[in-house]
């Protein structure tokens, strides 16, 4: 029997990206298609979506008079495999001077809560059947933005359905005044401590986890941590008291998209049996960055420039990295202190650091192909893609040993190179002397070509595909609706 599930986001890739999040909304939904589960993925029609799918036939399904302060339609289209429903509210979602949740100074939205309300009650609605012919099973709702959905479907017309609501960052919470709650249409009753109200305010992710019927996590050990007042950040009361309703799957990637062998991104390709195709990648990658030639490793940053990333590490540890023979090629944006003082490393270092402020999906790509190693220092990390892709691509992950990149990386310590199986470097975080030995093991261990193109291999030759992922997705999903049909 084919299971209906419908996607809630908000973002996805190809469509829209600020991290993480777009690719997993993005490749999840295709992944569970071989384990009978129809998606259908709905997110706002921002200005750059409707760019994106210029050309593609979109009809409006459901429309409201009135959604949160102005005229919304929902529109349908494919795209590149996606049953996508689009949220099209001009007042809401039109064109503004920023991204999806911040203008160009990083202020958030000031009617973030009303653009992802709105959001989460039209999914609710499609959910129960707003749309003439279509219903959900289930729903799956991604981080804050539309943990919102599980109040609505609680307080809405199919309060049986179930819902899931997966945390991608628990840093993210969405926050807001107790004075956005009766604009909610929410019943006053919602306002509660075992409902929306969190902390004297609005909680629209902690919402999700109280309704939710079941919470995931984008790893095991970030399950774990979220649940320790240390990696709580405010909600681990709550996520212990959800018990065995909370449940770690650790991501995977879109192996045809990231694929070193096919990737059009890159200069020459290759695969973990014939890796010769990264010299060209390593020299166009050394062009683009304006990188003097070298004996020594590329390491790479590809990464969000904020504390949570252990940025602030990175910057301390450069010189030391440079000392030793290494150069560095940064690709990212975030914190304006960081990224100006990447630059001022760059302009320090001379054809030995290169820093490209912003994100560029080819160039990620190349980074990944013709890097040595992929720095990853990060004070908590739910799971981590980057690692993930520069696994799939033979740079090796140096990172934190912490949430998914505990789950994903086999650290190079003595006994998994006499057994064969390491895969990357992993180091205490949230310690700048930590991150450096790291580095002086990853230098030394580049300097052992033998050693170093064994770890590279074993590496490249594990499958971080969504096959295993998908299918504990769709088990999950199967066990709530069997278990919403007793009640």
């Amino acid at each position: 029997m084919t299971l209906r599930l419908l996607s809630v986001t908000s973002e996805l890739h190809p469509l829209i990206k600020t991290g993480g999040l777009a690719d997993v909304a993005g490749a999840l939904p295709l992944a569970l298609a071989a384990h009978e589960v129809e998606v259908r993925s709905l997110l706002p029609a921002y200005p750059q979506v409707q760019r994106a799918l210029a050309g593609v036939r979109l009809r409006p399904v459901h429309s409201y008079k009135a959604l949160f302060g102005g005229p919304a339609r929902v529109l349908a289209g494919q795209h590149k495999g996606h049953d996508l429903l689009l949220l099209d509210s001009p007042s809401l979602f039109g064109a503004r001077d920023g991204g999806p949740y911040a203008d160009l100074a990083g202020q958030d939205w000031s009617d973030n809560w009303r653009r992802f309300a709105a959001l989460s009650a039209v999914a609710a609605d499609v959910a129960a059947g707003a749309i003439k012919g279509w219903s959900a099973d289930v729903v799956h709702a991604h981080d804050w933005q539309a943990a919102l959905t599980a109040a609505y479907v609680r307080h809405g017309r199919r309060p049986e359905l179930p819902v899931v609501v997966t945390i991608h960052n628990l840093a993210f919470q969405g926050r807001f005044d107790a004075t956005a709650f009766p604009e909610l249409g929410l019943p006053q009753s919602a306002f509660a401590v075992d409902g929306v109200e969190y902390y004297g305010g609005v909680g629209f992710l902690k919402a999700g986890l109280q309704y939710a019927d079941a919470v995931t996590t984008v790893s095991p050990s970030y399950a774990d941590e979220i649940r320790t007042p240390e990696g709580g950040m405010g909600l681990d009361g709550l996520l212990r008291a959800r018990g065995d309703a909370v449940l770690g799957i650790v991501n995977g990637i879109d192996t045809r998209e990231w694929d070193p062998s096919t990737d059009l991104a890159l200069a020459s390709p290759y695969s973990h049996r014939a890796l010769g195709g990264r010299t060209a990648n390593r020299r166009a990658l050394e062009k683009r960055f304006g990188l003097k030639r070298g004996r020594g490793p590329i390491f790479a940053v590809i990464s969000r420039l904020t504390w949570q990333k252990g940025i602030d590490l990175i910057l301390d540890s450069i010189d030391h990295l440079v000392g030793l023979g290494g150069r560095l090629v940064v690709l990212g944006s975030g914190d304006g202190a960081m990224e100006n003082a990447l630059l001022g490393a760059a302009t320090r270092h001379p054809g030995l650091i290169g820093v490209v402020t912003g994100y560029d999906e080819p160039l990620a790509h190349l980074m990944q192909a013709g890097a040595d190693a992929i720095l990853i220092p990060s004070r908590f990390e739910p799971c981590g893609l980057t690692q993930l892709y520069g696994l799939r691509y033979g740079t090796v992950p140096v990172a934190a040993r912490t949430g998914g990149l505990t789950d994903t990386i086999i650290d190079a310590n003595d006994a998994a190179l006499n057994a064969g199986c390491a895969t990357g470097l992993l180091h205490q975080p949230g310690s700048g002397d930590a991150l450096r030995q790291a580095i002086t093991r990853a230098i030394n261990l580049y300097a052992a070509p033998a050693i170093w193109q064994a770890i590279r291999r074993q590496g490249m030759r594990a499958d971080w595909g969504w096959e295993r992922s998908s299918a504990r997705y769709a088990a999950l999903y199967t066990d709530l609706v069997a278990r919403a049909a007793t009640r």
